[in-house]
C-alpha cells in the first residue's frame, strides 16, 4: 500500500495553511485563549452570559462578548434570549459546538495531565537561558 506524501498538501475543498481560507477564521476564533475556554465551560452546560463571565477567570465582558459573538456565527454557540423582563440570554453549544468542545476538552486534558513535563522543560530551558546568558556577558 502506498503511503500518503505528507510534503504534499492533502486536496482538500478547504485549506486552513492558505490565508484566504474561511477555515482559519474559524480555527483562530477555537483555539484562542477564549474561544476554547469558552467551548470548554459551554461543554458543561447552559449558560447565562455573567455565570459564563464568572466560569471563565480573567475575561472581560468585550472579549467574551466578542468570543461568543464569532463562535455564534461559525455555528459553535445557540443564543437563546428570553422575551422576560428583565431579559434572560443563555448560552449553549450547538452540535457542531459540541463535538469541536470535545477535540479541545481531549487536548485541554491531556496539557493538565502532562504539565509537570512542561514545567519541567521550562525550568531546564530558563537555567540554560541564564547560564548561556552570564557566559556572554562574561565574554
Amino acid at each position: 500500500m502506498k503511503q500518503p506524501d505528507l510534503t504534499e498538501p492533502p486536496d482538500l475543498a478547504y485549506d486552513v495553511f492558505s490565508k484566504a481560507c474561511p477555515s482559519r477564521g474559524t480555527l483562530e476564533h477555537v483555539t484562542g485563549r477564549w474561544g476554547a475556554l469558552t467551548l470548554g465551560a459551554l461543554h458543561e452546560g447552559s449558560f447565562r452570559f455573567n455565570e459564563l463571565r464568572r466560569r471563565i477567570d480573567g475575561v472581560s465582558e468585550k472579549m467574551l462578548s466578542q468570543t461568543l459573538h464569532a463562535l455564534e456565527r461559525d455555528g459553535l454557540v445557540h443564543r437563546e434570549a428570553q422575551p422576560t423582563n428583565p431579559p434572560r440570554v443563555d448560552y449553549e453549544l450547538t452540535p457542531l459546538g459540541r463535538e469541536v468542545a470535545e477535540r479541545l476538552l481531549a487536548l485541554i486534558h491531556f496539557m493538565e495531565d502532562r504539565m509537570d513535563d512542561v514545567l519541567v522543560a521550562r525550568e531546564r530551558y530558563d537555567r540554560a537561558r541564564e547560564s548561556r546568558g552570564a557566559r556572554g556577558a562574561l565574554g
